[in-house]
């Protein structure tokens, strides 16, 4: 996969989603904090099983990460090991996301859905995107208003998985998925 200028923002991006505590590097401990933060902002405990089970899921998106990159062995991912691993075809296919981001969605959503009806109001978009990815109010808004396709105000499963391929694959600028985190 070559990575274009455009990728090479969005993977930037993405990494710097990822390290929860801007040291640089990607690691465990960003994931177990992370998740912390998401089932905090809920209002659960650590106990709560949504959030065991977003936790768990969150530690497997972690393994697989971990697992595709980190190419030295020192359990700790560099901006530099994350973006070489795109190169060798991390991903491969778009299809390759369900496998690792379907569970860990259906777990987010089961956090994040306050009012459990399967889907995610502009509100409950933006307190994930806040507290798991430190994206801001007004970027987490424009985001949910890209995804919400039929305009109900409401964004489920589908919608995030099909943003998250195309954050990856698409070099549409003004797709879905290139707004998912917020603007480049």
């Amino acid at each position: 996969m070559k990575i274009t200028p455009f990728l090479d923002r969005r993977l930037s991006r993405r990494f710097a989603t990822y390290d929860s505590d801007q040291d640089g590097f990607v690691e465990r401990s960003d994931f177990d904090l992370a998740s912390a933060r998401l089932t905090e902002a809920f209002g659960l405990t650590p106990d709560d099983v949504p959030a065991k089970r977003f936790h768990e899921q969150l530690l497997s998106v972690w393994g697989h990460l971990a697992a595709m990159t980190d190419t030295n062995d020192d359990e700790r991912i560099s901006l530099a090991e994350y973006k070489s691993a795109f190169v060798r075809g991390l991903l491969g296919r778009p299809e390759a996301f369900d496998d690792v981001y379907v569970p860990y969605l259906d777990a987010l959503l089961a956090v994040a859905d306050h009012d459990g009806d399967g889907y995610l109001g502009v509100e409950e978009h933006v307190r994930w995107s806040l507290a798991l990815m430190n994206v801001p109010e007004a970027d987490a808004r424009a985001a949910h208003a890209r995804l919400d396709h039929d305009g109900d105000g409401l964004i489920g499963t589908e919608d995030l998985l099909a943003a998250l391929r195309a954050y990856y694959f698409s070099e549409d600028a003004d797709g879905p998925g290139a707004w998912l985190l917020g603007p480049l």
